[in-house]
């Protein structure tokens, strides 16, 4: 068939796949990826064949999952939330550039900037960015730059990858650099294990997000100036209650 599906399983729970999604493991004769994200939907296709690589084996993984297309098998590439956001999308397409004669279809996932976000509330009602504060593949002073510019042009934003062992102190050193534009008491909050078992989520002001228990699991939601808290969920306004008729 020659063909690769690069497929977003969402959070990793049933429920938050799409359809596309579903009828695209069902159309592929293997199911490859990231053996945590693999293991997601292992027990709802028992029957097929699946190839895993451990975390950063990116590249090994699309090229295997390419070579396999064009030796005749569909494959689907699982991605946690979206795969165009963070996800093997865009280099299973720099690969496949190298190959020729291999499709590649993006199946669009829920990606944790949204599953998070309903779980706060609403706290990218308005204008916000998504930022990876990991430096694996991005030097941290571009990172930096792009918090800076973030806050200064008073975005909400969302934030991945915010902490682990050997990251320690970025979530910190991110939440100095947002305050240089933004204010200490801004409302924040964080979601971890979205859409599995142990989710848990909590509102926090700006300048106390470093102290809290955040991982590499957690989702970290920073707000605009506009930001509030309403009955107890974060909330950036759109912008309607400026309107003479939202008062009526």
């Amino acid at each position: 068939m020659n063909k690769v599906y690069a497929v977003g399983i969402g959070p990793g729970g049933r429920e938050f796949f799409t359809e596309e999604a579903m009828q695209a493991l069902e159309n592929a004769d293997v199911i490859a990826g990231y053996t945590v994200y693999v293991d997601l939907v292992r027990d709802l296709f028992p029957d097929k064949e699946m190839y895993t690589t451990a975390m950063k084996q990116e590249i090994e993984r699309c090229r295997w999952a390419i070579e396999t297309a064009k030796a005749g098998k569909s494959v689907a590439m699982v991605c946690s939330g979206d795969a165009g956001v963070y996800g093997m999308a865009g280099l299973l397409f720099e690969l496949a550039d190298q190959y020729g004669d291999v499709e590649i279809e993006v199946v669009s996932g829920v990606t944790a900037a949204i599953s998070g976000a309903a779980v706060l509330g609403a706290p990218i009602g308005h204008d916000f960015c998504l930022i990876s504060l990991s430096d694996l593949l991005t030097p941290w002073e571009l990172i930096e730059k792009r918090l800076r510019c973030a806050a200064e042009g008073d975005f909400a934003v969302c934030l991945y990858n915010p902490r682990s062992k050997k990251r320690s102190d970025y979530l910190e050193k991110a939440v100095k650099i947002l305050m240089e534009h933004k204010s200490g008491d801004t409302v924040c909050g964080w979601v971890k294990n979205i859409g599995r078992e142990g989710q848990e989520y909590r509102l926090v002001k700006l300048e106390d997000l470093p102290g809290e228990p955040i991982d590499m699991f957690t989702t970290v939601f920073i707000g605009s100036d506009s930001t509030r808290i309403i009955s107890g969920r974060m909330v950036t306004p759109r912008g309607y209650e400026k309107r003479s008729e939202f008062q009526r």
